[in-house]
């Protein structure tokens, strides 16, 4: 289990999120003050999160093996993303953040590579935000 680590230049905690790269560029190049809810979120409530860049692919893995899209893992600093944010799971691997995401939180961007079955591998080239 890996504990969440300061982000680069924050202090702060930070975790990963994972989100198709089609939503990752409309909220990116999106007005400045836009938020972010992940599909999901209106019945969810929260922003899944996942700490650690082996327990990001092994999600991933899990939940979206079979989803083709392309998708991207942001790097949250936790204390910036403009909500609040808390672990619910035991194991505290998966903070839950209860809130519109806010783009000063988004560290950076990493393409989450696949191997050509589907299976994800690993993260990619961090690029900033």
């Amino acid at each position: 289990m890996s504990a969440p680590r300061p982000a680069a230049g924050s202090g702060g905690p930070h975790s990963l999120h994972m989100l198709p790269a089609e939503r990752w560029a409309a909220w990116r190049d999106g007005p400045p003050d836009a938020t972010y809810e992940p599909e999901g979120f209106a019945a969810d409530g929260f922003v899944h999160c996942t700490d650690g860049e082996e327990e990001m692919v092994a999600t991933a893995n899990r939940h979206y093996r079979t989803d083709p899209r392309a998708f991207v893992v942001l790097e949250l600093d936790l204390a910036a993303v403009g909500a609040p944010w808390r672990y619910d799971d035991p194991g505290r691997r998966y903070p839950h953040i209860y809130g519109p995401l806010e783009r000063a939180g988004v560290r950076s961007a990493t393409p989450l590579l696949r191997a050509p079955d589907g299976t994800f591998r690993a993260l990619g080239e961090r690029r900033g935000a």
